[in-house]
């Protein structure tokens, strides 16, 4: 299994609602997507100070890495992943990704 971990810095003027609606953009990929499994959405909850100023995140797991590649080259994730880092501070510079393979 993959899990796509995603920290992103919106921008002060996103409003909630906007969030909800990427948030909404993604999950809308699930059926779409053979082998993408929930999408997890958070604010950022830790009491540790290394945050370095990413406030949200999200987690993805795929069944495996070619669900997560289809995923990446889908047209619908391209807008959900082009509305997001419109909604950044820096746009991709307020991003980052690491995808971890879970036993």
């Amino acid at each position: 299994m993959i899990r796509h971990c995603v920290f992103v810095r919106f921008r002060n003027d996103v409003a909630t609602a906007e969030r909800a609606a990427i948030h909404g953009d993604l999950e809308a990929l699930r059926p779409v997507i053979d082998g993408m499994g929930k999408v997890e959405f958070s604010a950022n909850t830790s009491p540790e100070p290394f945050a370095r100023g990413f406030t949200h995140g999200f987690t993805i797991d795929f069944r495996d890495a070619a669900a997560r590649d289809d995923y990446l080259e889908h047209e619908a994730h391209q807008r959900a992943g082009a509305r997001l880092v419109a909604a950044l501070e820096g746009g991709t510079d307020g991003l980052i990704v690491c995808d971890l393979e879970i036993a």
